[in-house]
């Protein structure tokens, strides 16, 4: 494996082992895999790690706040080229498993940590016109980290045994409980020494102050939904207030999904755009940014959902089409929407401080099995996008597939 800074792609999974490690560290920039990574170097040894077996693994998302990557390239990269720590940052190549991943820098002296791959989960949130979603397991996390170091473990590890160092704090104790469960690498044994040491949240940001002088953020997407469920949202609009920018961009984001989805908030029954107040000036900013950010060609969607039941009574995965019907500037699509849905007695919804008409020809039912038909102006960033098989029960679910308003 190259010891210098060079990219390349793991198409599949399978490389034959060359490697003699025995201990991957999984670093993701924020306080606690950092305060471990920082207290573990002042004395390797002492701390059961063997440098010239070990590899730090980074997953670059796409979307890390920029005061995180600075810190981590001004205090952590100069320790790694110090310690001659062998540093290795990932990314995603696309959509698909079969798509692969890419090494961005495999490197005993990093010189920089890079921001992102080809492929973001950023990208694919809005392709698709979707955000985050609250409940259940942290499944773009799985996504775009945890499945990315374990192919690449999988390939230079061949079955070997080997530990797996990852930053839980003391804290949250209960999440290595489930840690076994989300990797299937054949020889992985997990470690989380800060819950060893009982360093929670609070010990690891004290150390990293202690140690070089600044407050170490929290590290997670511009998007992540989870900071209203960790309880640090007023911390996360205060970061959103200082960039406003990012800011903007985010409130795109949910925007553009909550007009395919009303439902569709960051923070289950909160969306962000509410929580910004436009008497404050850092609001009114990052306000003024996300209208910024929606000067752009919007399209004119056909949204279809499907609610069924499986043959034993319980609920199966929503099914989804979306179709863009046409292009143009938010006023114009607007009218033409209202022009034809009067034609057909359909109420149109129209958002005028920021652009969205909707019209509902189906709406959704009170209880499944049910369809749901909408037409929706948004930002032209979502793409044609059908679950399959999903016109064949579209048909078989409505009586009379043929009612459909005409927007040709």
């Amino acid at each position: 494996m190259p010891s210098a800074r060079t990219a390349y792609t793991l198409a599949l999974p399978g490389l034959t082992a060359t490697d003699d490690i025995d201990t991957v560290i999984n670093w993701g920039l924020g306080a606690d895999s950092t305060a471990y990574l920082a207290k573990m170097l002042t004395d390797p040894a002492g701390h059961g790690i063997d440098l010239d077996r070990t590899v730090v693994l980074y997953m670059a998302t796409g979307s890390e706040w920029p005061e995180t990557r600075l810190l981590a390239e001004e205090f952590m990269l100069p320790l790694l080229r110090e310690h001659g720590v062998r540093f290795v940052q990932l990314a995603r190549n696309g959509h698909l498993a079969a798509d692969g991943i890419t090494v961005l820098d495999d490197s005993h002296r990093p010189e920089r940590l890079h921001a992102r791959g080809a492929w973001t989960l950023w990208e694919e949130m809005e392709s698709v016109g979707t955000v985050p979603q609250v409940a259940g397991t942290r499944k773009c996390s799985l996504r775009a980290k945890a499945d990315v170091g374990d192919r690449w473990i999988g390939a230079v590890m061949g079955g070997r045994p080997f530990r797996q160092i990852i930053g839980f704090n003391a804290d949250e104790a209960s999440r290595s409980l489930k840690d076994e469960a989300n990797s299937k690498v054949p020889g992985r044994t997990g470690a989380f020494p800060l819950i060893d040491w009982g360093w929670g949240r609070q010990a690891c940001e004290a150390y990293l102050l202690e140690r070089f002088g600044v407050h170490w953020p929290k590290s997670y997407c511009t998007f992540c939904c989870f900071s209203a469920s960790m309880g640090s949202l007023p911390a996360h609009l205060e970061r959103m207030r200082d960039h406003p920018e990012i800011a903007g961009e985010v409130l795109r984001l949910e925007y553009t999904a909550m007009s395919l989805n009303p439902n569709a908030k960051l923070y289950g029954k909160k969306s962000l755009l509410e929580l910004f107040d436009p008497t404050q000036e850092r609001d009114r900013a990052c306000l003024e940014a996300f209208e910024r950010e929606l000067d752009m060609p919007w399209a004119l969607y056909r949204v279809r959902r499907l609610f069924l039941l499986s043959a034993d009574g319980k609920n199966r995965p929503v099914m989804r089409s979306t179709e863009r019907i046409d292009l143009g500037r938010p006023q114009q699509l607007a009218q033409k929407l209202a022009r034809v849905s009067q034609r057909h007695s359909l109420d149109v919804e129209r958002d005028h401080q920021y652009g969205r008409a909707q019209a509902w020809l189906r709406p959704r039912g009170a209880a499944r099995p049910m369809a749901e038909e909408l037409f929706t102006t948004a930002p032209a960033r979502v793409i044609d996008k059908q679950d399959k098989n999903f016109e064949k029960e579209w048909r078989a679910h409505l009586a009379d597939a043929s009612a459909q308003l005409p927007l040709a």
